[in-house]
């Protein structure tokens, strides 16, 4: 049993992956997608507009470090790749200006669109995007081309930074939040509001009560997804339907979204949290071949 440090229960596993299976200098366009967010920074390496490699990693207090760092640990591990073998690189997301290495820059909505599409395939009409600090509910044609959206990012109140807060609270992983929240025999009444100060205050008046750590998180899980269902039908829910960021990961607030909706999520091909970065990648690569012509 791995024992988590107490200040640490938000830490989630950070990842460096490479397909083996491909060479990369068989390809003729080789793309970079950085998706720089508030909590976590995705880089993408792409093979003719194929996923090659990436790197998801903890968003540090530097964004331009960050974004150095994420693109280094992506091209140590494919081992014979610099980035002059880089034809060209977008940089999406929250601190998209902070990345010095980037070809062009193009926002979060339009790469999440693109990347969704790559992720769950061509019949995506509705994309939900929960970041580190933010929700966007974002309806695409079949190329993933943005024909509508709206954005809450007033507060970070069910997003990735307040799902944190009450991992720290509540001494449980991140990574097993979402499970623990379903192993309710009847689902709670939702907490009064998912303000992070507020709810955190509400919380510890929830534990004072003697309510066990899964009630708690079903009933915080149960409010973060009727504010994410009331984003949704206000841009108008259209088959079908598919999540991409960090929380796509988090199966309790996934699985009470679907139920609120009576819509199941799409399956991912991929890492859902690398739809940012993918559609950046593809955007590079688009824009590439475009300025040879």
């Amino acid at each position: 049993m791995v024992t988590v440090q107490e200040s640490e229960y938000w830490r989630w596993p950070e990842t460096i992956w490479v397909d083996e299976s491909k060479n990369w200098q068989d390809a003729e366009v080789i793309s970079c997608g950085i998706d720089l967010g508030s909590v976590s920074t995705q880089a993408v390496i792409m093979a003719d507009g194929e996923l090659y490699a990436y790197a998801s990693m903890r968003t540090g207090t530097s964004s331009t470090a960050s974004a150095e760092k994420a693109v280094n640990a992506v091209l140590e591990k494919i081992g014979d790749m610099t980035r002059e073998n880089i034809h060209y690189t977008v940089g999406t997301g929250y601190g998209r200006v902070s990345i010095p290495f980037a070809n062009k820059t193009i926002t979060e909505i339009a790469c999440h669109g693109r990347g969704a599409v790559y992720v769950y395939g061509n019949t995506v009409r509705t994309v939900l995007d929960m970041g580190g600090q933010d929700l966007k509910a974002i309806k695409v044609d079949s190329r993933g081309k943005v024909i509508n959206f709206l954005m809450n990012d007033k507060c970070a109140a069910g997003t990735g930074r307040g799902i944190e807060v009450v991992c720290d609270m509540l001494s449980v992983p991140i990574t097993e939040v979402g499970e623990l929240s379903l192993k309710v025999d009847e689902e709670p009444e939702p907490v009064s509001t998912t303000c992070v100060v507020f709810a955190k205050s509400e919380i510890l008046g929830l534990i004072r009560k003697g309510w066990s750590k899964e009630m708690i998180l079903a009933a915080f899980f149960n409010a973060v997804s009727s504010r994410v269902v009331e984003l949704l039908e206000r841009v108008g829910v259209e088959p079908d339907f598919a999540i991409t960021g960090g929380i796509s990961k988090n199966v309790g607030v996934v699985r009470r979204i679907e139920r609120k909706l009576n819509m199941k999520a799409l399956e991912p091909k991929v890492d859902p949290q690398l739809a940012g970065a993918i559609g950046a990648a593809l955007f590079a690569r688009a824009l590439y071949i475009k300025s040879k012509k």
